[in-house]
């Protein structure tokens, strides 16, 4: 199954976006049907990289994580009716690493909007989610393995930037600069141990996108849901709550 996606801003603006992000919009507007007699990939499908990205090449599927039961966890095409689900890795022009925040107490922000949701991961396998009824919703969806000592202090240490970078931050990540502005907390329900759901604006070259993400704690699992809407950047988006109900029931199932 081909899959592409057409973004209305510079491909080096969603790039300082959550990188991940980048592979999830890749199923997020318009498929092309399997060939008859053809089921899909169980684990999603390759997608052309976005349009707009110069010299931009398919992404390769993901590696299998080490961990069977983060493997487990990970969704998997056919786990939501009505979205697309890619394991592809994230786009090859996307920055690598961690993004480092301006504020030393906005650096567990910058983190999420990274590779990992915090150095501290044992290992995290991501998969892009893209809605085909909401054309354009893009949802990166992340679960990672820690010490459960070391998963609780992920939502803790996110609450306290929450509390200290409500007027923005800065990031920046391989000499690409991003500010993340209206740092807010919303209300989300998630079936986890605990959970934290914020939005933020993200701009750079004088373009912005409303991101919307969720933080979700299941005993030593953390899963990172993020959203935003290609096909529209500047409208809001949100995290839509059956990924999350069956992000959250995978890997609760996977023990």
């Amino acid at each position: 199954m081909r899959i592409t996606a057409r973004f209305k801003a510079p491909a080096t603006t969603f790039a300082l976006l959550p990188a991940l992000l980048l592979g999830a919009a890749g199923c997020s507007s318009g498929t092309d049907a399997p060939a008859a007699g053809k089921s899909p990939d169980p684990k999603g499908s390759a997608a052309t990289a976005p349009s707009g990205a110069p010299g931009a090449a398919a992404a390769s599927p993901a590696p299998v994580a080490k961990d069977a039961r983060l493997e487990r966890s990970a969704l998997a095409q056919g786990d939501l009716p009505g979205y697309q689900v890619s394991a592809q890795g994230k786009n090859p022009n996307a920055p690598v690493g961690q993004p480092q925040a301006d504020k030393k107490a906005c650096q567990p922000l910058a983190d999420i909007m990274g590779d990992k949701p915090d150095p501290a991961a044992h290992e995290t396998v991501n998969r892009g989610v893209g809605s085909q009824k909401q054309v354009g919703l893009a949802v990166s969806a992340s679960v990672s393995s820690y010490d459960e000592s070391d998963a609780k202090k992920v939502v803790s240490r996110i609450r306290e930037a929450l509390a200290a970078c409500g007027s923005g931050f800065t990031a920046t990540v391989q000499k690409q600069t991003g500010t993340y502005r209206d740092v807010k907390t919303v209300p989300f329900k998630a079936a986890g141990d605990e959970s934290v759901s914020w939005t933020t604006t993200a701009a750079a070259e004088g373009v912005s996108a409303q991101v919307h993400l969720v933080v979700v704690r299941e005993g030593s699992s953390v899963v990172r849901l993020m959203a935003l809407n290609v096909a529209a950047a500047g409208q809001k988006a949100q995290v839509p709550q059956e990924v999350a109900d069956k992000q959250l029931e995978k890997v609760r199932k996977a023990g």
